[in-house]
């Protein structure tokens, strides 16, 4: 029976050919713009996750000020860290792969008649683990380079590039300010960050060499920590918290003239609101689904005064209403199936193409395509039972009068 039905549909289909095609069209185009937003918009949210990632693994930045929280922003008269609050974290927090305390400042950098101004950060080298940050050529900073300030600099892909052009940087000695370093090492591009800054503009400094050759004192500005386990972020974070409340002599109830940023909840903040963005773009390309619903109404109503005579016959020779409602409902079944069918087939040939030209990487969910073909085939039923329903309640006797 359900083959004879499926049949006769596409007979019918078939028989008028062009109308039934822009019939479809418009789920096509519906299904198709609802896998094309969602899958774009998928690929936004991993490219977010793997560009935040790149800053830091399982990472904690430590700040003086309120950071964002409350609304408000770094005050200015919060105190800084300095090197006994980077012991006190490194000897009584468990749970640290790598501990940097980092400065910075923006200066000049020169190399002969070439000069850029970039931000110049003091650190040591855990601040290579920290970031997530590798060499593309040279070395790391020795320990007694740390230890006893000596004036050695790792360029950024940035400063590399613009200062020295093609030329090999290694061994050349660059001026920052009234300092005068040997450049020791260049570091891997990243490129920029989520956020639109330029990750590769910077140099990096021992921390000693900076607070003492530029920045005239002993303050840390903030502390990049990375924790060994993402499962130990939470516990690690709330225990600095706590030990740099004592540390500051914060009272109880008072707010933290700190904060300790989890990059984990940037992260998920992050692709939180691209997945609403997703959700909403896919709700609106939803709409023209819709659309071709209401087309597919449109013209099996046009389908049913056209058979009305047909329809008579039928139910004069025995024909039960709910073989004619089935008849129809079929014929609107397969009418948003085969659009749906089309559409994800476009949808995912227009994803793939427009995928690079975003700069997004391609991620098809298997998902959305299942429930892109339910609904399409859903709009096909609910759009389709009208006509259907208006066809088997026909009189036979008006039926076969119909001219």
């Amino acid at each position: 029976m359900w083959r004879e039905m499926v049949f006769l549909a596409l007979r019918e289909i078939r028989r008028n050919a062009l109308r039934s095609s822009l019939t479809m069209l418009g789920v096509v185009i519906g299904v198709a713009a609802v896998i094309v937003m969602v899958t774009l918009g998928s690929g936004a949210t991993v490219q977010v996750t793997q560009e935040i990632s790149r800053l830091g693994t399982n990472l904690l930045d430590v700040r003086p000020g309120q950071g964002f929280r409350g609304g408000g922003g770094a005050r200015a008269e919060a105190k800084r860290f300095d090197l006994d609050d980077i012991q006190a974290i490194e000897t009584e927090i468990a749970g640290i792969t790598a501990l940097a305390p980092v400065s910075s400042r923006q200066v000049q950098v020169v190399f002969g008649s070439e000069n850029w101004s970039t931000v110049v950060t003091g650190t040591d080298n855990d601040y290579f683990e920290a970031r997530a940050w590798s060499l593309a050529s040279g070395r790391r900073f020795h320990e007694s380079e740390i230890r006893s300030g000596k004036s050695v600099c790792i360029l950024g892909a940035t400063v590399r590039r613009e200062i020295f052009g093609n030329q090999d940087p290694l061994g050349a000695k660059v001026r920052l300010e009234h300092l005068s370093c040997d450049v020791i090492g260049v570091l891997e591009s990243k490129g920029q960050s989520s956020f639109g800054m330029d990750q590769d503009d910077l140099l990096l400094l021992p921390l000693k060499t900076f607070q003492r050759r530029i920045a005239g004192n002993r303050d840390v500005n903030s502390i990049s920590i990375s924790v060994e386990d993402e499962r130990l972020m939470g516990k690690v974070q709330a225990d600095i918290e706590v030990l740099l409340r004592e540390r500051r002599n914060i009272k109880a109830g008072d707010e933290d003239d700190f904060f300790v940023g989890n990059m984990e909840q940037i992260i998920a903040a992050m692709t939180g609101t691209t997945r609403v963005l997703t959700a909403l773009l896919g709700a609106v390309a939803a709409v023209s689904l819709l659309v071709g619903g209401i087309g597919i109404m449109n013209i099996m109503l046009v389908s049913v005064t056209e058979r009305t005579r047909e329809i008579g016959i039928r139910l004069s020779i025995g024909a039960m209403a709910r073989e004619v409602l089935t008849q129809f409902l079929v014929e609107a079944l397969v009418l948003s199936s085969f659009g749906g069918l089309l559409g994800i087939t476009l949808g995912v040939l227009s994803s793939a193409a427009a995928a690079p030209l975003l700069g997004v990487p391609f991620v098809l969910e298997p998902g959305i395509i299942l429930l892109a073909f339910a609904f399409s085939a859903a709009v096909g039923i609910v759009f389709g039972y009208f006509p259907a329903r208006q066809a088997a309640h026909l009189d036979p006797i008006e039926a076969l009068r119909y001219e």
